[in-house]
Protein backbone atom coordinates (compact mmCIF):
# COMPACT_ATOMS: atom_id res chain seq x y z
CA UNK A 1 0.00 0.00 0.00
CA UNK A 2 1.64 3.30 -1.20
CA UNK A 3 1.44 6.26 0.76
CA UNK A 4 -0.20 9.26 -0.50
CA UNK A 5 2.15 12.40 0.39
CA UNK A 6 0.47 15.30 1.41
CA UNK A 7 1.12 18.53 -0.27
CA UNK A 8 1.38 21.32 2.22
CA UNK A 9 -1.01 23.91 1.44
CA UNK A 10 0.66 27.97 1.09
CA UNK A 11 -1.06 31.02 1.10
CA UNK A 12 0.39 33.39 -1.42
CA UNK A 13 1.29 35.99 0.30
CA UNK A 14 2.37 38.69 -2.33
CA UNK A 15 -1.46 39.32 -2.87
CA UNK A 16 -1.49 40.11 0.49
CA UNK A 17 0.94 42.89 0.75
CA UNK A 18 -0.81 44.84 -2.17
CA UNK A 19 -4.29 44.37 -0.54
CA UNK A 20 -2.69 46.04 2.57
CA UNK A 21 -1.00 48.69 0.73
CA UNK A 22 -4.65 49.45 -1.23
CA UNK A 23 -6.10 49.57 2.36
CA UNK A 24 -3.81 52.03 3.85
CA UNK A 25 -4.11 54.80 0.70
CA UNK A 26 -7.66 54.33 1.15
CA UNK A 27 -7.37 55.30 4.42
CA UNK A 28 -5.03 58.05 3.97
CA UNK A 29 -7.21 59.77 1.54
CA UNK A 30 -10.78 59.27 3.09
CA UNK A 31 -9.57 60.04 6.45
CA UNK A 32 -9.96 64.01 7.43
CA UNK A 33 -7.74 65.68 10.21
CA UNK A 34 -8.99 68.07 11.89
CA UNK A 35 -7.54 71.11 12.29
CA UNK A 36 -7.86 74.08 14.90
CA UNK A 37 -8.59 77.49 13.49
CA UNK A 38 -7.28 79.50 15.88
CA UNK A 39 -8.97 83.19 16.70
CA UNK A 40 -8.51 85.86 13.94
CA UNK A 41 -6.54 88.73 15.50
CA UNK A 42 -4.04 91.17 13.80
CA UNK A 43 -0.84 91.36 14.90
CA UNK A 44 1.17 94.73 15.86
CA UNK A 45 2.98 95.81 12.92
CA UNK A 46 6.87 95.42 13.49
CA UNK A 47 8.69 97.28 15.70
CA UNK A 48 10.52 99.73 13.03
CA UNK A 49 6.81 100.41 11.69
CA UNK A 50 5.25 101.32 14.81
CA UNK A 51 3.55 104.43 15.19
CA UNK A 52 2.35 106.10 18.49
CA UNK A 53 -1.16 106.88 18.43
CA UNK A 54 -2.13 109.50 21.41
CA UNK A 55 -5.48 108.80 22.59
CA UNK A 56 -7.84 111.01 24.95
CA UNK A 57 -8.93 108.73 28.30
CA UNK A 58 -12.25 109.14 27.87
CA UNK A 59 -12.51 106.82 24.61
CA UNK A 60 -10.38 104.01 25.78
CA UNK A 61 -12.76 101.41 27.61
CA UNK A 62 -10.97 99.22 29.91
CA UNK A 63 -11.75 95.51 30.58
CA UNK A 64 -8.71 93.23 33.02
CA UNK A 65 -9.49 89.79 34.03
CA UNK A 66 -7.42 88.53 36.55
CA UNK A 67 -5.92 84.85 37.51
CA UNK A 68 -9.58 83.89 39.04
CA UNK A 69 -11.10 85.13 35.96
CA UNK A 70 -12.45 88.47 37.62
CA UNK A 71 -13.21 91.46 35.82
CA UNK A 72 -12.82 94.71 36.49
CA UNK A 73 -14.27 97.05 33.79
CA UNK A 74 -13.27 100.44 34.16
CA UNK A 75 -12.18 99.93 37.50
CA UNK A 76 -15.67 98.61 39.10
CA UNK A 77 -16.26 94.59 39.23
CA UNK A 78 -18.32 93.40 36.48
CA UNK A 79 -20.20 90.43 35.34
CA UNK A 80 -19.64 88.32 31.77
CA UNK A 81 -23.19 88.94 31.07
CA UNK A 82 -23.48 93.00 31.56
CA UNK A 83 -20.34 93.46 29.50
CA UNK A 84 -22.05 93.57 26.16
CA UNK A 85 -24.77 96.18 26.81
CA UNK A 86 -21.65 97.86 28.99
CA UNK A 87 -19.27 98.18 25.33
CA UNK A 88 -22.38 99.33 23.64
CA UNK A 89 -23.25 102.55 25.52
CA UNK A 90 -19.64 103.24 25.70
CA UNK A 91 -19.37 103.04 21.85
CA UNK A 92 -22.05 104.56 21.25
CA UNK A 93 -22.34 107.82 23.58
CA UNK A 94 -21.42 110.00 20.98
CA UNK A 95 -19.98 112.34 23.48
CA UNK A 96 -23.03 113.04 25.56
CA UNK A 97 -21.23 111.36 28.89
CA UNK A 98 -17.82 113.47 28.91
CA UNK A 99 -16.36 110.25 30.85
CA UNK A 100 -17.08 108.22 27.20
CA UNK A 101 -16.26 107.69 23.82
CA UNK A 102 -17.12 110.69 21.69
CA UNK A 103 -17.44 108.55 18.71
CA UNK A 104 -18.09 105.07 18.09
CA UNK A 105 -15.04 105.59 15.68
CA UNK A 106 -13.15 106.62 18.33
CA UNK A 107 -13.95 104.68 20.79
CA UNK A 108 -11.00 101.86 21.69
CA UNK A 109 -11.61 98.58 23.87
CA UNK A 110 -8.40 97.92 26.06
CA UNK A 111 -8.42 94.24 27.00
CA UNK A 112 -5.93 93.14 29.29
CA UNK A 113 -5.47 89.43 31.08
CA UNK A 114 -3.50 88.00 33.69
CA UNK A 115 -0.99 85.15 32.89
CA UNK A 116 -3.09 83.22 34.71
CA UNK A 117 -6.43 84.11 32.86
CA UNK A 118 -8.16 81.03 31.50
CA UNK A 119 -8.10 80.78 27.37
CA UNK A 120 -12.04 80.01 27.80
CA UNK A 121 -12.72 83.67 30.37
CA UNK A 122 -10.67 85.47 27.51
CA UNK A 123 -12.71 83.56 24.39
CA UNK A 124 -16.24 84.51 26.32
CA UNK A 125 -14.86 88.18 26.78
CA UNK A 126 -13.65 88.46 23.13
CA UNK A 127 -16.95 86.39 22.07
CA UNK A 128 -19.38 89.43 24.15
CA UNK A 129 -17.04 92.20 22.38
CA UNK A 130 -17.77 90.86 18.77
CA UNK A 131 -21.24 90.13 19.57
CA UNK A 132 -21.51 93.69 21.01
CA UNK A 133 -19.95 95.29 18.02
CA UNK A 134 -22.25 92.65 15.78
CA UNK A 135 -25.19 94.03 17.25
CA UNK A 136 -24.79 97.71 17.06
CA UNK A 137 -23.72 97.37 13.24
CA UNK A 138 -26.65 95.38 12.40
CA UNK A 139 -28.99 97.72 14.46
CA UNK A 140 -27.25 100.58 12.08
CA UNK A 141 -28.19 98.64 8.81
CA UNK A 142 -31.77 98.45 10.35
CA UNK A 143 -31.76 94.55 9.56
CA UNK A 144 -31.62 91.63 12.77
CA UNK A 145 -28.74 89.82 13.85
CA UNK A 146 -29.14 87.10 12.39
CA UNK A 147 -29.49 88.92 8.60
CA UNK A 148 -26.17 90.73 9.52
CA UNK A 149 -23.92 87.51 10.49
CA UNK A 150 -25.98 86.27 6.97
CA UNK A 151 -24.34 89.17 4.60
CA UNK A 152 -23.41 87.53 1.56
CA UNK A 153 -19.78 89.20 1.49
CA UNK A 154 -19.31 87.63 -2.01
CA UNK A 155 -22.03 89.91 -3.30
CA UNK A 156 -21.52 93.39 -4.13
CA UNK A 157 -24.77 94.62 -2.02
CA UNK A 158 -23.53 92.66 0.56
CA UNK A 159 -19.94 93.54 0.87
CA UNK A 160 -21.62 97.66 0.08
CA UNK A 161 -23.59 96.90 3.24
CA UNK A 162 -21.06 95.32 5.10
CA UNK A 163 -18.01 98.07 4.99
CA UNK A 164 -20.71 100.91 5.41
CA UNK A 165 -21.43 99.17 8.89
CA UNK A 166 -17.62 98.74 9.48
CA UNK A 167 -16.96 101.76 8.96
CA UNK A 168 -19.68 103.09 11.55
CA UNK A 169 -19.12 100.98 13.78
CA UNK A 170 -14.92 99.79 13.68
CA UNK A 171 -13.82 96.92 15.39
CA UNK A 172 -10.91 98.44 18.11
CA UNK A 173 -9.73 96.28 20.77
CA UNK A 174 -6.69 96.32 21.88
CA UNK A 175 -4.82 93.63 23.37
CA UNK A 176 -2.40 94.16 25.73
CA UNK A 177 0.18 92.05 26.88
CA UNK A 178 -0.91 89.73 29.37
CA UNK A 179 1.26 91.05 33.47
CA UNK A 180 0.02 89.42 36.77
CA UNK A 181 -3.02 92.22 37.86
CA UNK A 182 -3.79 89.99 40.79
CA UNK A 183 -7.21 91.68 41.24
CA UNK A 184 -8.59 91.15 45.29
CA UNK A 185 -11.83 89.50 44.91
Amino acid sequence: MGRSKRQSTEVNAGSMADIAFLLLIFFLVTTTIASDKGIYVQLPPKKEEQQEIKLKQRNIFNILINSQDKMLVEEEPLELSELKETVKEFITNNGKDPKSSESPQKAVVSLKTDRGTSYEQYILVVDELKQAYNELRAEYLGITLEEFNELDRKTDEGEEMYDRARQAFPYQVSDAEPTDINIAN
